[in-house]
């Protein structure tokens, strides 16, 4: 799990460095990027449930928060009390985020943000910075 977490947030601040991806899906006032084999399954103005195959990700925005806000980031924190993995990161004007809560035998809960916005699932320990790495490809591309 040590090397798995750790892996996963060197995967996500790299991501969060690169170039973002172009959108190419449009939801309410905003557009981002979804990759092959996502889907949107239901939507509401501030969540979007994006599936997977049989997994679940969930696609939050605060429209009233820009990059660089820590608002989501603490509310976030604040809903656990123990994180296995809590790192933030900035570059420019935004704030970057990764936060694993470890659930049980090999299964974890990862959520990683870009100011106003977060995108959560349960992943398994050996699939945490594939998964997180899409996450963070998907949160980075939004364009509000």
């Amino acid at each position: 799990m040590k090397e798995a977490s750790k892996t996963a947030v060197e995967t996500v601040k790299t991501t969060f460095n690169e170039d973002t991806k172009k959108p190419n899906k449009k939801s309410g006032e905003f557009q981002f990027y979804l990759p092959f084999g996502y889907e949107i399954n239901d939507k509401s103005p501030n969540n979007i449930v994006l599936k997977n195959g049989s997994r679940t990700f969930i696609l939050f925005n605060n429209p009233q928060e820009d990059l660089a806000s820590e608002v989501v980031y603490k509310a976030t924190v604040a809903q656990y009390k123990h994180l296995y993995t809590n790192e933030k990161f900035k570059k420019n004007n935004e704030l970057g985020f990764i936060l694993v809560k470890h659930l049980k035998d090999d299964l974890n809960e990862v959520t990683v943000g870009i100011g106003g916005t977060k995108m959560t699932t349960q992943t398994k320990t050996s699939s945490l910075a594939d998964d997180a790495k899409t996450m963070m490809q998907i949160v980075h591309s939004i364009k509000k």
